[in-house]
């Protein structure tokens, strides 16, 4: 390590860990986001500081420092523990969870600090795989906002795309960050990771505000009927009935019969049977019990498919405004 060629971050760096967790925690409250994140990267990377660079760092240790061989320290812990010492549980998790994401090379890290309006109006003239790759490597709830902002158009396709994609090589990556570099500072990904795929759909289309998925879910069924079905199911699956306030719940099984409700409760967990029973009649969750008591082996097929049925009655309440999905459509919370 050599004092010049020492960057205006990695001094810092340097500085705050000779100055102590408490210290560093304290500063770390009083800076930009930004600049916690590119301090607690360079601490990280060090695991040894020489005391001559010390010395030259931070000149009032000088006495301190002059007795010492260096100091050695864990990186990884002193940042954990002076970013959670600042106080403000959520941002220290965010930032946590940022730095990590760093150290992982995470992929177009500037456009995750961008704002929506302005991403979409950037990508859209790029080519749908290519808006797709993108916006796979961001957080769920950002992703969900761009896309929000792209013509309606272009939505569907992207999604689509999203949903297809596994993994995605380093070199790829490179080729998207060259081509924005005169726009946005991009970071390259060291390794092939995990960035699309249809989880990824599922936790951005529930971004998106009421109704926005199903216009999307419906395109992507005229392509690929199987994808938007399976995207469905796991966007809102049967155990998240026990999500649903008891007044929603009831006016779902007012509309199901008690042979479909037996069924689709043969494998459901004691959670999801014990809020359906709780709003029915106790007559009826009492056949219900002795039915599914007296019954043998089933078709799992059966059983997902009566499920299904069952999901699909909320869903349409929801469509007609009758009830709410909780989870479902961003930030929007009941009152």
């Amino acid at each position: 390590m050599q004092y010049s060629k020492l960057s205006g971050v990695e001094k810092a760096a340097i500085l705050l860990l000779c100055l102590g967790e408490e210290a560093t925690a304290a500063i770390f409250a009083e800076l930009e986001d930004l600049e916690v994140r590119m301090i607690s990267r360079a601490m990280m990377s060090i695991d040894h500081v020489p005391a001559d660079i010390a010395r030259e760092v931070m000149e009032e240790c000088r006495r301190v420092q002059a007795k010492s061989v260096g100091l050695f320290v864990n990186g990884h812990d002193f940042v954990r523990r002076a970013i959670s010492g600042s106080g403000d549980d959520e941002r220290a998790e965010s930032l946590l969870d940022q730095v990590n994401a760093g150290t992982e090379g995470r992929p177009l890290e500037t456009i995750s600090m961008m704002q929506p309006r302005m991403v979409a109006s950037l990508l859209e003239s790029e080519h749908p795989q290519t808006i797709a790759l993108i916006l796979s490597t961001q957080k769920s709830e950002h992703a969900g906002r761009i896309v929000s902002q792209l013509p309606e158009d272009l939505q569907a396709d992207v999604m689509y795309r999203i949903a297809c994609i596994d993994r995605v090589s380093p070199e790829v990556i490179a080729q998207i960050e060259d081509a924005l570099q005169r726009e946005i500072g991009v970071v390259v990904s060291k390794e092939q990771k995990q960035v699309g795929g249809i989880d990824k759909v599922v936790e951005v289309l529930g971004r998106l505000e009421k109704g926005g998925d199903r216009a999307i879910l419906a395109s992507i069924e005229a392509t690929d009927p199987e994808m938007a079905e399976t995207i469905r199911k796991k966007m809102f699956t049967f155990d998240d009935l026990v999500q649903l306030d008891n007044r929603s719940l009831q006016m779902v099984l007012r509309e199901v019969n008690n042979d479909t409700l037996t069924m689709a409760l043969k494998t459901a967990s004691d959670d999801v049977k014990d809020k359906i029973f709780n709003n029915i009649s106790q007559r009826a969750a009492e056949m219900i019990q002795e039915d599914l008591e007296a019954m043998g082996p089933v078709r799992v097929s059966e059983v997902e498919a009566m499920q299904q049925a069952i999901l699909q009655v909320a869903l349409k309440l929801e469509e007609e405004g009758q009830l709410v999905i909780p989870g479902r459509g961003g930030e929007d919370a009941l009152v």
